[in-house]
This record gives C-alpha cells, structure tokens and sequence, in this order.
C-alpha cells in the first residue's frame, strides 16, 4: 500500500524543480500594477501631496509631502525590483506596507468588494445600494443611447472600490517575503551564487541557493 503511495507523491514531487515560476508569476503580476500607481502619482505629485493632506476629499494623512514621496518612490522602484528579482525580499517590506496603508485608509470604509455585487458575499450596504443605481442607469442607456455599442467593450459596472484588490496584492507581497524571488530569472538568484560559489563564480547553476 505504502509503495502505491510513494509513486504518485514522487511524481508530483519532481514539479518542484520548476517551483520557480510561483515566484516568477506573482512578481511580474506586480509589475504593471505598482509601476503604474507609483508613475500616476510622481507625474502630478502636487495633486498627489494635495490628496494626501486633504482632510475633507483626500486622505487627511500627517506629513503628506514625505509619505507621498515615499509612496510613489516606493511602488516605483519596487516595480522595478520586483521586474529584476532583485533585493526581493527587502524591498516587500516597504510595498506590504503601502498595502496595508491603503488597505485601511483608503479602501476599508467601503468594505471588502472592489467592483459593486450585490449577490457576492460580503455585500455592505453600500454594495447593497448600488444595485438598484446600475439597473436604474442601464435603463437610461437603453432608452436613451446606443447601448449595444456602449456595452460592446464590457457591462456596465460600479466601482466599489474596497479592500479586494489590496488584500490580495498584500498576501502576494507576503508570499514573496518568505519565498524570495525564485530561482534562474532572478538577480538575487545569481548573486547568492556567486556570493556562495568558493571560485567567486556559479559553479552549478541547478544547485538550489
């Protein structure tokens, strides 16, 4: 029975020899996402310092000129880290952190959906509210414009903006702070083999760091 057993567990054993792509796959998801809200806050940072500081529209955060620096800094650099598979590790710290202040500044009082739904768990009132909104606006659009060409790129939807898409990035974030980067397209991959290697160089690149 054991030796039933053993077959099967050592075949799906031998995939971890390609337990590389995990890493891989969660940083160059990150990529575009961080690049892209670090880019759009340092192309207007006085709009982005504005909304940092603004207690009645924007987020009435202390200090706002310096965290919104080191906000834009951070998810830029860190998109370009992440694209290296360089100081992978370190630089999580920083981003888990700049979920975390989004997480619960930004996005918690509109509770856990990103896109408004109704019938999904964990539907708030707001969420809640929303649906009767949407189907009172499809019903203009039907009536009053050209809906089938307004809908030919997506439905319509409304924009919850919850804590989803945070939390998830997050839990990303925190896989590869202990995961690390992964192996062979990585440059923290080649410099511990280097740093490692008695010769200064690679001296096996399947040996795993």
């Amino acid at each position: 029975m054991r030796t039933l057993l053993d077959r099967p567990y050592q075949l799906l054993n031998t995939t971890r020899r390609l337990s590389f792509l995990a890493p891989l796959a969660l940083r160059l998801f990150l990529v575009p996402v961080l690049y892209m809200a670090g880019t759009h806050k340092l192309a207007d940072m006085p709009a982005t310092i504005e909304w940092f500081g603004n207690s009645v529209w924007g987020l009435g955060l202390p200090f706002p000129t310096l965290l919104a620096w080191m906000a834009a800094l951070t998810e830029t650099l860190g998109a370009l880290l992440l694209l290296l598979g360089l100081a992978v590790r370190w630089i999580s710290i920083p981003l888990m952190v700049t979920m975390l202040v989004a997480i619960f500044v930004v996005h918690w009082p509109n509770g856990w959906q990103a896109i408004a739904d109704s019938g999904a768990p964990f539907a708030n009132d707001q969420v809640l509210s929303a649906g009767p909104k949407l189907e009172q606006a499809k019903q203009i659009l039907e009536k009053h414009g050209n809906y089938a060409w307004l809908t030919s790129s997506g439905h319509f939807a409304i924009i919850n903006n919850g804590i989803e898409f945070a939390v998830i990035y997050l839990i990303m974030l925190l896989s590869l702070f202990f995961s690390g980067a992964g192996y062979w397209f990585s440059v923290d991959y080649w410099i511990a083999r280097v740093m490692r290697s008695p010769t200064g160089w690679p001296l096996c690149p399947l040996t795993r760091v």
